[in-house]
């Protein structure tokens, strides 16, 4: 709720206000003190003022009722009793302490103009009792908004935002940010999934939802990813067996899709051969791969330009031809993949090949399985080098050691290892607050190491060079280099985590480098703009930090960095996490967290999640991209690299040959499809191409550039959306919000002025100014 993109949106969706309860309980008190509850938030320094200002009001009681006004059936206030005849007639009593609360209340906001919430969690559930009362307490209601405009005043300007969040010197709600990491991959995932559906609903037209494939949709995806957006359900404060369903119904809404996308498919082809799905290739578990000789697997690229990425499919055979592609290697699946994947799949060998696909568009692939060994192992090799990065690993200890740029002829000394800090059982004289669900809290500052070395065996061939390292039964990690690749891979593997000793874990992995920090470090907000933090610093009021670990974490949704002024590491992630700089020239990032208590916060369950395949305890997988640059020029490889990740290409399978009135010359472009005329510049991406109706579609496109970021991207861009699609004719054009559910013509929002000399907040180093421009180049509704 506290992000400054949230605000963004609100902004363009025609919001006039937004108010929430939650924000740390020291900016609080102060800003109860100096009556500045209510402010100008203003969430991007890209944006020409006041487009992305948004008047925010912090409500009195987070979101519940006052005191004695609680009037579900789970609640123990007492109900209005308004006949005088009785004898417990209490109407002058309930006005008078209504009264009381209101005038308290007034007492730190800036106007009399004030609001009340009624209700707050799992209530409403007899909503009868709700408003019987308030009826009979005969509230007048109006727009709360328009009252505090009307009052004509100026309010405090502020460009940061409101996290972290803690509600007690010990109780800060960063555990939610590294909470369910499998989850939050899920979602991530899923949101991936359901681009491409909708994607190719459109580019497939009608017999996309009714073809040689069935009756498909893409609503019911849509549905269960809207469900999932919920502050309890992707942020994984919800029972076990709450978060199971939410899986469940995003593979039900996937299952639909999946026939949208074979439909399409199969009408854009010309072949209505069978498209099979293998989602389990994370574990290397694909059954068409692993027992057929010759296949056909189509690479669907969901991005607006090209990209190369490498595909990695389970095998059983030892050598591979195939057409389209260049060079197909094999390696060994490694003993980290077969442990997890627990008598699922049975591939002995991994197939690795670099696939190039067209913006919004395929490129199919056929191979064939021959006979001979073609991987080579290589023990003592602790040097990973390409065309653009070099990666050394320790002989003595298995670790990183240092990453070079070769193309910037950069380079930074990079250790990397896992630790994990044990978490608190609410038990020690400062606090009885216990690690849990919301609350992240720490015993000591100081993470355990798991082991200071690790064992490794290195790989190489001309598409990949990998190193495998073991640092316990439950902790590995696949260190890769591709040819032709700016970053570096790093794939770990966490879990089952061991609760024998009786003590909660909380898993990381810390980056130390010899980049000069500063105790500076920056997150994304959101995957779109990046803020800068400084350890035990708030912009807005003077921190007394009483959690040092926990009080200096922060959402990381797919990217942060450290920098100076001479070099830029930057880690990409797989899903959203937390983390955040303890050390000068440190990156931490939570990975996993095994708890054995609850934390009071409403989900009465500890964070102790396992499943049928683990009863010992989840096992989690993820994946890191990092990257080192100029810090004048690392957005334009973090920010596409970033794009690739969140929306990631979707492999769909055939057994054999595609029909033969597919099958062209080999290595021609034939094997390729694009929904474009021609990429979008790489400022611009593609957020939404969904069917709107019957023959509109709905298009969003958005600037993904800060104006500071980039000497070449960060430049306002033209698009000629008329010659834009390749199977999609637009014959008109009508703008709207950003919700899409109003003209933009019709929208008008409140204007709202800002206190001078006020602005607090964010702050950046800029080389350059410029012009500035909206980040979204809004929103479209294509007739076709």
């Amino acid at each position: 709720h506290s992000y400054p993109q949230s605000v963004i949106f609100q902004s363009f969706m025609g919001f006039d206000g937004f108010f929430f309860g939650r924000l740390d309980y020291q900016d609080r008190a102060r800003r109860m003190r100096s009556k500045e509850q209510e402010l100008l938030w203003r969430a991007s320094d890209s944006l020409t003022p006041p487009m992305a200002d948004l008047f925010t009001g912090i409500l009195p009681n987070g979101y519940n009722p006052p005191d004695g006004f609680c009037w579900d059936q789970s609640c123990d206030d007492p109900p209005i009793r308004d006949d005088p005849d009785l004898e417990d007639y209490n109407v002058d009593d309930v006005v008078q302490r209504f009264v009381n609360i209101a005038i308290a209340q007034s007492t730190v906001y800036k106007t009399n103009h004030i609001i009340m919430t009624m209700g707050s969690d799992f209530q409403y559930e007899n909503a009868n009792l709700w408003y019987k009362n308030l009826d009979k307490l005969s509230l007048r209601q109006r727009p709360a908004g328009q009252r505090l405009h009307r009052a004509n005043l100026t309010w405090p300007l502020k460009t940061d935002d409101f996290l972290p969040y803690a509600d007690n010197a010990h109780d800060f709600w960063t555990g939610t940010l590294p909470f369910r990491p499998a989850l939050k991959r899920y979602e991530r995932l899923s949101n991936s999934n359901l681009q491409t559906c909708n994607q190719l609903e459109v580019l497939g037209g009608s017999a996309s939802r009714k073809g040689p494939f069935g009756v498909g949709d893409s609503h019911t995806m849509k549905n269960a990813m809207a469900v999932a957006q919920h502050h309890d359900a992707v942020s994984g404060t919800e029972k076990q067996h709450v978060a199971n369903d939410y899986a469940r119904r995003l593979a039900n809404g996937w299952l639909h899709c999946q026939v949208v996308v074979s439909n399409s498919l199969a009408a854009l082809s010309g072949s209505s051969a069978e498209r099979l799905y293998c989602d389990n290739l994370n574990i290397s578990v694909c059954p068409l791969t692993e027992s057929s000789k010759k296949f056909s697997v189509t690479v669907y690229n969901p991005l607006a330009r090209s990209v190369a990425s490498a595909v990695r499919l389970p095998v059983n055979g030892s050598v591979y031809i195939g057409d389209c592609a260049s060079a197909l290697k094999v390696f060994p699946v490694s003993r980290a993949t077969q442990d997890v994947r627990r008598n699922r799949g049975f591939a002995t060998n991994e197939l690795v090949f670099q696939a190039k696909a067209p913006p919004l568009g395929y490129t199919t692939y056929t191979v064939s399985s021959t006979a001979f060994i073609f991987w080579k192992k290589v023990i003592l090799h602790l040097i990973c080098v390409f065309q653009f990065l070099q990666v050394t690993f320790d002989p003595d200890t298995g670790l990183l050691s240092s990453l070079s740029n070769l193309e910037t002829k950069q380079s930074i000394k990079l250790t990397q290892n896992f630790y994990w800090y044990n978490a608190s059982d609410g038990n020690n004289a400062h606090s009885n607050q216990s690690s849990g669900a919301y609350i992240f809290r720490p015993n000591t500052s100081t993470p355990f190491v798991i082991s200071k070395t690790a064992k490794i065996e290195s790989f190489q061939t001309s598409v990949v060079q990998e190193v495998r390292q073991w640092f316990s039964p439950w902790v590995s990690q696949v260190v890769r280099l591709y040819a032709d690749s700016r970053a570096v891979e790093l794939e770990w593997t966490v879990g089952p985590l061991p609760i024998a000793d009786s003590l909660g874990k909380e898993v990381i992995t810390r980056m130390d480098t010899s980049i000069q920090t500063a105790e500076y470090f920056y997150t994304d907000s959101n995957g779109r703009e990046v803020l800068q933090r400084k350890k035990n610093f708030r912009p807005t009021w003077k921190l007394r930090q009483s959690e040092p670990v926990a009080g200096n974490y922060y959402p990381i949704n797919s990217r942060a960095f450290i920098k100076d002024d001479v070099d830029q590491l930057t880690v990409v992630t797989d899903r959203s996490q937390g983390g955040g700089s303890l050390r000068n020239g440190s990156l931490e990032i939570m990975l996993h967290r095994r708890l054995l208590y609850d934390d009071t916060r409403g989900v009465a369950e500890p964070l102790n999640e396992t499943s049928d395949i683990f009863p010992e305890g989840l096992v989690v997988r993820g994946r890191f991209l990092l990257t080192l640059d100029r810090p004048s020029s690392a957005a334009d490889t973090h920010r596409p690299l970033a794009e690739e990740v969140v929306l990631q290409p979707l492999l769909t399978f055939t057994d054999g040959d595609l029909d033969p009135n597919t099958q062209r010359e080999v290595g021609t472009p034939h094997c390729m499809f694009s929904g474009l005329q021609a990429a979008l510049p790489p400022a611009v991406h593609l957020l939404t191409l969904s069917q709107w109706d019957e023959d509109s579609v709905l298009l969003r496109l958005e600037h993904q550039f800060q104006t500071w970021e980039s000497k070449v991207h960060s430049q306002p861009v033209t698009i000629q959306l008329q010659k834009l699609f390749s199977t999609v004719e637009v014959v008109g054009v009508s703008e709207l919000n950003l919700s899409a559910n109003q003209w933009k013509e019709e929208m008008k929002r409140l204007q709202w002025t800002p206190q001078s000399g006020t602005t607090i907040g964010r702050t950046h180093t800029r080389a350059h100014t410029h012009t500035q421009w909206p980040s979204f180049i809004n929103l479209a509704q294509q007739r076709v």
